[in-house]
């Protein structure tokens, strides 16, 4: 069976889909849907954080 044939298989979920983009399984073992909004938070994070290094570094070496 290919991957392509594999997913005829699976038995839809019965919750509503808010664009998710993929999903993780916790520590508790639930699938947790990863938004669209989740990682356009995780990218404004990490870009914050970079500028906030960058401040740093700036600082130190002035």
């Amino acid at each position: 069976m290919s991957l392509q044939h594999g997913s005829d298989t699976l038995k839809p979920h019965n919750r509503p889909q808010a664009n998710a983009c993929g999903s993780i399984i916790d520590a508790q073992g639930r699938e947790i849907e990863i938004t669209e909004q989740m990682i356009q938070r995780a990218c404004n994070d990490l870009e914050a954080s970079r500028a906030q290094k960058a401040r740093e570094d700036n600082a130190r070496i002035s």
